[in-house]
């Protein structure tokens, strides 16, 4: 009997090993509750010459395993935080950015402007409370008090990168903007010109009309996950862009300055009555 003990001991022991990460941790966290209260118990069942090396030996296990399940985790942790950011250091705040690796021609794009100081001194030109905040007209560096503004970009046009369901349009995420479809039927996204979402928060029934939307609204049915819906009432966001607009990043750092943005006073045609530009965009992290 106690040697068929030990032997499920061990046999719990390995199993460990043959596990994704997620079941691993779990499976790591029972053998070490397991080996911790019932090794002494087992270690009474075999001769006494080995009570204190199966002890010994299983505690060693135990500590090992957890360090390795630790390690583990960080380097998870690292691994996902490989990707480029980017610091946009504006009059109203700094916003910090990482951008997707899921959407490679849009993070490279936005990378190459980055690099040639094309957002240095632009405007925030298109703001709206409860949306978004959007940049890119390079004529707004010089522009005079209450000039139209968010004609003008670049001459090319980059593919879209719509990567549904994983992402979305949820509060703080960076997105390109494009032309409407009218002109613009491939859905292809603007060369400079970005939005950072900010959205609002949405009830149950809003979310059903939102749904019924979406099944018509860009031509193939766009379906909210239970997530989506999720994240939609407790974070907020604008899921009706879902579908049509390409995300290719997010904030994280100074959400709070977004905020703060798209509550500025704005003319008619949504441009701050006070100007709110980005003084300088740099990359700050690299894979």
């Amino acid at each position: 009997m106690g040697k068929d003990c030990v032997f499920l001991l061990i046999r719990a022991r390995d199993s460990i090993k043959k596990c994704n990460f997620a079941t691993r941790y779990k499976n790591c966290c029972h053998f070490i509750i397991h080996t911790v209260l019932f090794t002494p118990y087992y270690s009474r069942l075999i001769n006494p010459p080995y009570h204190s090396h199966l002890i010994i030996y299983n505690m060693k296990i135990a500590i090992l395993t957890l360090l390795l399940v630790f390690c583990g985790v960080a380097v998870g942790q690292l691994q996902a935080k490989k990707r480029y950011e980017v610091l946009l250091e504006t009059t109203s705040g700094n916003i910090r950015l990482q951008l997707y690796n899921e959407t490679p021609l849009h993070r490279d794009n936005f990378l190459r402007l980055v690099e040639a100081h094309y957002y240095d001194s632009l405007l925030f030109h298109r703001v709206i409370k409860n949306f978004m905040i959007q940049c890119g007209d390079s004529t707004s560096r010089y522009a005079q008090p209450s000039q139209s503004l968010g004609d003008h970009d670049l001459d090319y046009t980059i593919q879209p990168e719509i990567r549904l369901p994983k992402i979305y349009h949820r509060r703080g995420v960076l997105a390109a903007a494009r032309e409407p479809d009218e002109v613009n039927p491939n859905r292809e996204s603007s060369a400079g010109h970005f939005y950072i979402v900010w959205g609002k928060r949405f009830s149950t029934p809003d979310m059903v009309k939102m749904q019924a939307r979406l099944d018509t609204l860009y031509g193939a049915p766009v379906k909210l996950t239970p997530e989506m819906v999720r994240t939609y009432k407790k974070i907020g966001g604008t899921p009706h862009l879902d579908g049509g607009y390409t995300v290719f990043g997010e904030v994280v750092e100074g959400l709070e300055v977004v905020e703060r943005i798209q509550l500025e006073a704005t003319d008619e045609e949504d441009r701050p009555y006070d100007d709110v530009r980005i003084l300088r965009a740099s990359v700050v992290a690299r894979p």
